[in-house]
């Protein structure tokens, strides 16, 4: 069964994530927010860090997120529960979250695209392009939160598959080295031929059309891809090219049960960056007394800290479940949606309840606060919002399809 406690395999990587958000990432955070499509070397340093651990077997990354479905057997043997690289990756992902989330966001090959060819991609495919920089394209103009709109083609001609439409909101989409695109062999059989797809930058009919100015994580770049007749070879395709349509698109969502626990990781470590912010600048203000006393017997201040404490901790608490279960192997969809949208709504919750709480000296510049309020929601929204979360927990409590509960 699950332990609460961090395992101590694991203490060593989370302190050493904490010491890159304090020494790093804070002291750049405002500089990057205000430097917007600036590239943050720093990272550069960062990352080569990581890949020398990653390469000792001793890191958590986007590649070290991957699950299998438990079978029978495994489940009679009462195998040993294990912590592994789902676990790691979420715990150390708080910590440099804890620090500045859109610079976690831009360490080079930490894409979502990693973590979709760690969970779906071939032998072959993972050595290719393990060492690269992915990034994941999915919505677009017309397709947001239904990922079954999408209406980016691909046909097979040949040898090569070749690509057409327009991908919006794809994070490091200019800054990463490929793209997983995600795009339909044939739009009227809807979920079913939805089929992922290796793009290398460089590849014939790629081009970035833009990059967009954003509310929040805005050391993140964010862009919009074009594919006109994008040419990538047959190999490229992530998974079977067979359409089935009793399996729907399950291998290419199965990678979003890997990364929402991450994004949850992601929302929890700012939302406990805001509450000790703010806990620092009440005791400073003495609106609070520290947490030596009864928040019941101190002010109206001290008791909401206490409560944005609590929810805090449900959310992450529901994030490392979802996290261990897929170390596990143990189906885990729905607690992922379950960790995503309460880690999403609590960080919003907690960034602006923290803002109120301090008044000026949190909605001006000179503190991170204000920042993490904007950073917030972004983290309710991107890999499927609170609304489609709620809607994947539904489904799959009730046992109804997406045709029967919208």
């Amino acid at each position: 069964m699950i332990n609460l406690e961090t395992p101590k395999r694991f203490r060593g990587l989370v302190e050493q994530a904490h010491g890159i958000a304090v020494n790093v990432f804070r002291p750049i955070s405002r500089k990057y927010d205000l430097a917007e499509h600036e590239y943050p070397k720093e990272l550069d340093l960062l990352a080569a860090i990581i890949d020398g651990v990653n390469d000792g077997g001793g890191a958590a990354s986007a590649s070290q997120l991957q699950k299998d479905d438990k079978s029978s057997s495994e489940e009679a043997s009462g195998s040993a529960t294990k912590n592994g690289g789902n676990l790691a990756t979420v715990l150390s992902m708080m910590e440099l979250c804890w620090g500045d989330v859109g610079l976690a966001l831009t360490i080079p090959r930490q894409g979502l695209g990693n973590a979709a060819v760690a969970a779906v991609g071939t032998p072959e495919q993972k050595a290719k392009y393990g060492k690269r920089w992915i990034s994941m394209a999915i919505t677009e103009p017309n397709a947001g939160s239904d990922s079954a709109a999408i209406r980016t083609s691909a046909r097979l001609e040949g040898d090569e598959w070749v690509l057409n439409g327009e991908k919006i909101f794809v994070t490091a989409g200019a800054r990463s080295d490929a793209v997983v695109v995600w795009a339909t062999l044939d739009a009227s059989l809807g979920r079913s031929a939805i089929k992922s797809f290796l793009v290398p930058k460089g590849s014939p009919g790629l081009k970035v059309a833009r990059l967009d100015h954003k509310l929040g994580i805005r050391a993140s770049d964010t862009a919009t891809l074009l594919l006109e007749d994008c040419r990538v070879p047959k190999e490229n395709i992530l998974g079977s090219a067979e359409i089935d349509t009793s399996k729907s698109f399950a291998g290419a969502m199965k990678t979003f049960d890997n990364t929402r626990p991450v994004v949850a990781a992601m929302a929890c470590g700012v939302a406990r960056a805001a509450v000790e912010r703010a806990r620092e600048i009440l005791e400073q203000a003495q609106a609070v007394r520290g947490n030596n006393r009864s928040p019941w017997l101190g002010s109206h201040a001290e008791a909401e800290l206490c409560r944005l404490e609590a929810e805090v901790d449900v959310a992450r608490l529901l994030t490392l479940k979802s996290a261990w279960m897929a170390d596990n192997r143990v189906p885990n969809s729905v607690e992922a949606s379950m960790a995503k949208a309460k880690a999403g709504r609590v960080c919003t919750e907690v960034t602006l309840r923290c803002v109120e709480l301090c008044g000026a000296a949190a909605y001006a510049e000179t503190d991170l606060l204000e920042k993490w309020a904007r950073d917030a929601k972004i983290l309710d929204i991107f890999e499927g919002t609170q609304q489609i979360q709620l809607l994947v927990v539904a489904r799959r409590l009730l046992g109804k399809s997406s045709g029967e509960l919208r």
